[in-house]
C-alpha cells in the first residue's frame, strides 16, 4: 500500500540540468500542479509509478529532456528530428492525429511517498517546482510548445497521457529508454503501406497530409501492386502481409518501391490507375516474350524480384518515350517486346568471373550476373546498360 503525506519539499529552480544538457528556457519556478493518476505498475528496484493525463501548459513549464553529451557521459536522449516536430505540428494543426499514447517520464529527487496524496476515492500527484524528466516522447512535448507558443489558448488544456515514474534516477531513466528504443519493433514496410492505403480511402484527410508530403505516390503504388498482383503475369508472386512464402517472389513492399520513379513522371503518373495497370500487365507481357524462360521458373531468376522490379521499372520511362514518338501502343505486349529486343545480347558476369547474358544474366545466385547490381549504385548501372540497348528516340 502506498503511504500518503502531503509534499514537504520545494526544489530550487535551476538553469541546467546537472545530468545531461538540457537547459530551461525560464530560472522562473513553474507554478504548482495537482494531477489526478492512478497507480502503476512497480518496476524493479521497487519504483513507484503512476499514470494519468498532464496538460501541454503543465509539461511546457516544466520539462527537461536530457540529451547525451557523449564527452561528459551524461544524458542518453538523441537529438530531435526538427522534421518530425514539423510533421506532427502540421497533423495535429489540421486535426488529423490524435495523441492517445503515453509518454514515459520521471521526477528525479523525489520521495514518492511525500509527493501522492489522497483526495476522496482519488489519488493526486503533487508537485511544486519539481522538474520533469521526458524519458520518451520528446517529439510529442517538442510538438506541444510549439503549438502552445503559437496558440497557447486552444492548447494550453491538450492532455497528454502519461506514464510517471517517482524518484527514479539518471541511470534508471537511461536502463527504461535503452529498454523502449531498442527492443520495440517498427512496423513493417509492407504493413505499413497496407494500412496508409486504407486510410487514405477511408479519410480524406490522410491523402491531404500525404499529398502535402510528396508521399501520396506510396498510396497510389500500393493499388497499383494489389491490382497488378491479380494478373497472369504476378498471380501468386507478390507477398502481402499475412501471406505464406511459397512461391512467392517478392514483398509487395519491395514492388511498390519499384513504382516510385514511374509515378513521378508527367506521363504515367497522369494517366487513370486502370490504365497504369493495363500499361504495366502489358510491359510485362512483352518482357516474357524477350525472355520466356525466366517466367517458367521465376524464383530462380531475378526478373521476378526486387532487383528485376526496381531496374526494369525505371527502364520502362525511356521505353514510353520511344513507343510515344513513334506512335506505337502502351498497352500491346508486342510494342514492348519489339522496344525490348536487345536484352537477349545484355551481358555480365558472374561471381565466378563467367560472361553470361541474355536470359543467363538473370539467374539468381552465382550462376547470373543481376546479384551482382543489388545495391543502389549497382542497380543505376544496370538500368544504364539497359537503357543503352533501347532504341533511339526520334524526333520530328
Amino acid at each position: 500500500m502506498i503511504a500518503i503525506a502531503p509534499p514537504t519539499t520545494t526544489p530550487s529552480p535551476y538553469k541546467i540540468d546537472p545530468g545531461g544538457k538540457a537547459i530551461r528556457r525560464t530560472l522562473e519556478a513553474p507554478a504548482p500542479i495537482t494531477i489526478k493518476v492512478t497507480p502503476g505498475p512497480t518496476l524493479k528496484r521497487k519504483r513507484l509509478t503512476v499514470v494519468g493525463a498532464i496538460a501541454a501548459r503543465a509539461i511546457v513549464d516544466r520539462y527537461i529532456i536530457p540529451y547525451r553529451d557523449h564527452a561528459k557521459k551524461t544524458g542518453y536522449q538523441r537529438e530531435p528530428s526538427m522534421s518530425r516536430i514539423n510533421q506532427l505540428v502540421r497533423e495535429m494543426t489540421e486535426k488529423r492525429v490524435d495523441l492517445p499514447t503515453a509518454i514515459l517520464v520521471n521526477v528525479r529527487d523525489i520521495d514518492a511517498s511525500e509527493t501522492l496524496r489522497s483526495s476522496g476515492e482519488a489519488l493526486e500527484l503533487v508537485l511544486a517546482s519539481e522538474p520533469i524528466y521526458v524519458v520518451d516522447g520528446q517529439h510529442r512535448v517538442l510538438a506541444l510548445e510549439r503549438l502552445m507558443k503559437a496558440e497557447p489558448e486552444r492548447w494550453g488544456s491538450f492532455l497528454i497521457p502519461f506514464v510517471c515514474m517517482l524518484g527514479a534516477d539518471a541511470r534508471e531513466e537511461m536502463e527504461q529508454f535503452y529498454i523502449v528504443n531498442s527492443t520495440a519493433k517498427s512496423v513493417r514496410t509492407d504493413l505499413a503501406l497496407d494500412l496508409l492505403k486504407q486510410r487514405a480511402e477511408s479519410d480524406p484527410s490522410t491523402m491531404g497530409a500525404l499529398i502535402e508530403r510528396n508521399q501520396e505516390w506510396k498510396v497510389k503504388a500500393q493499388t497499383i501492386t494489389e491490382e497488378l498482383a491479380q494478373t497472369p503475369m504476378w498471380l501468386g508472386k507478390i507477398r502481402f502481409p499475412g501471406d505464406a512464402a511459397g512461391a512467392t517472389t517478392l514483398a509487395s513492399s519491395g514492388f511498390v518501391s519499384s513504382l516510385r520513379k514511374l509515378l513521378s513522371t508527367p506521363y504515367f503518373g497522369s494517366i487513370t490507375n486502370e490504365n497504369q495497370v493495363k500499361l504495366l500487365n502489358a510491359y510485362w507481357q512483352g518482357i516474357n516474350k524477350c525472355l520466356p524462360d525466366a517466367f517458367l521458373e521465376p524464383s530462380k531468376f531475378a526478373l521476378q524480384k526486387t532487383i528485376g522490379t526496381t531496374v526494369m521499372h525505371a527502364v520502362l520511362v525511356p521505353i514510353l518515350e520511344y513507343l510515344r514518338s513513334n506512335g506505337m501502343s502502351v498497352i500491346e505486349p508486342d510494342s514492348y517486346a519489339l522496344a525490348l529486343g536487345a536484352l537477349d545480347s545484355l551481358e555480365g558476369e558472374t561471381a565466378t568471373s563467367e560472361i553470361v547474358r541474355g536470359v543467363d544474366f538473370w539467374r539468381s545466385g552465382t550462376d547470373g550476373a543481376a546479384g551482382s547490381y543489388s545495391s543502389s549504385a549497382g542497380q543505376r548501372v544496370l538500368i544504364s546498360k539497359i537503357t543503352s540497348l533501347l532504341p533511339e528516340v526520334g524526333v520530328e
